[in-house]
């Protein structure tokens, strides 16, 4: 993983590097989907006053983020996203971990998410990472499938 890599919550001023990183990440699943996924379709300059964005900068370039928000107990994971060029160096991987020590701070009990069943690269890798598939509904014209990760709480320092 590259040493020259920052993380930071991002600022309003990051939105349109936001929406430009969600629309290059995310325009591979176009012909599987045979639509925009959600995440391409949002007005991200909204989106930062409702949700939590941590973004992996290096060089002052956006290279991945994760957005996140509380709900009902537990940390969604609403969006995570790598740049095309940047994919396959662990960054998304990162994230999620990322977003797994957050929800463990908060006290939450979980990470939850949800990707459309035809993203099937997507689906292993949640596995992989130890998410359980919780359920499938039908979403926006496809299918989401819902799924869950237990994190170990952090525990009160006892000095």
């Amino acid at each position: 993983m590259d040493n020259d890599l920052d993380m930071r919550t991002a600022e309003p001023a990051d939105a349109p590097a936001i929406a430009e990183l969600v629309r290059e990440a995310y325009a591979k699943w176009l012909p599987v989907a045979g639509r925009p996924p959600l995440p391409m379709t949002v007005d991200y300059a909204e989106a930062l006053n409702a949700h939590r964005f941590d973004l992996l900068v290096t060089d002052r370039r956006l290279v991945a983020l994760i957005e996140t928000t509380p709900q009902e107990g537990d940390l969604r994971i609403v969006n995570v996203a790598v740049r095309p060029t940047d994919q396959g160096r662990g960054y998304g991987v990162r994230l999620l971990r990322h977003a797994e020590a957050l929800a463990a701070d908060a006290g939450l009990a979980a990470t939850r998410l949800y990707t459309n069943r035809l993203f099937v690269a997507n689906v292993r890798l949640y596995v992989w990472l130890g998410y359980e598939i919780e359920r499938e509904e039908v979403l926006n014209g496809g299918v989401a499938v819902h799924m869950r990760k237990t994190v170990a709480r952090s525990q009160p320092n006892s000095e």
